[in-house]
């Protein structure tokens, strides 16, 4: 998992409500191994034609925007079916941030332990900023995970919150089960004292 501290990149509005789990990667993916790269498969029914060629109008095909790794959606990103690969899809295609009012639940906790930083703005400050996007092509955000802050493309700032646990395992790029590998000595040493005493 890549670490993620401060990143100022090309945001990605996408205006959908509701994008569900189904749109971000389709069902028929789900088989394939997590060694896979599923960022070819993101929104794959909005990308790819039928013969596979590219939807010129789609907003990640337009030049722009291809470098992109930060994405802006609307309220309910993520709902739908808890598949994980979702999030895999996302983060293999390079996001690392992803902003919108809500997201649905798991989602959200599968983002989080998958290395990509879900924040929570306000309808009327993400609405604004989707529409300032898609006027301005290439626009980026500054995040800031140590501040807990954004910077949108108006230069405008705002606060977010993070799960602190989150928020460290992202920070060091580890997912809880590095996390707990990490901490193997003390964990050694916390049983030794916890038989020693039970004895």
């Amino acid at each position: 998992m890549e670490q993620l501290d401060r990143l100022e990149a090309v945001a990605v509005p996408i205006a959908t409500v509701n994008c569900d789990t189904d749109q971000i990667l389709p069902a028929q993916f789900l088989q394939k191994l997590r060694s896979d790269d599923f960022g070819r498969y993101l929104f794959h029914e909005f990308r790819f034609g039928k013969d596979g060629s590219e939807v010129d109008d789609f907003i990640l095909n337009r030049p722009p925007y291809r470098p992109g790794r930060i994405l802006v959606a609307n309220r309910n990103f993520g709902c739908g079916s808890s598949r994980e690969h979702a999030v895999w899809a996302l983060y293999d295609y390079g996001f690392r941030v992803v902003i919108a009012p809500s997201f649905g639940d798991i989602f959200l906790a599968n983002s989080l332990k998958n290395g990509l930083l879900s924040i929570v703005l306000p309808q009327e400050v993400v609405s604004a900023e989707i529409a300032r996007l898609e006027a301005n092509p290439g626009a980026t955000i500054f995040a800031d995970l140590d501040e807990q802050k954004v910077r949108l493309s108006d230069g405008s700032i705002r606060a977010f919150e993070v799960d602190p646990f989150a928020k460290t395992c992202l920070t060091n790029g580890v997912d809880e089960l590095g996390y707990t590998l990490e901490r193997l000595a003390d964990i050694d040493a916390f049983e030794r004292r916890h038989v020693g005493h039970a004895a």
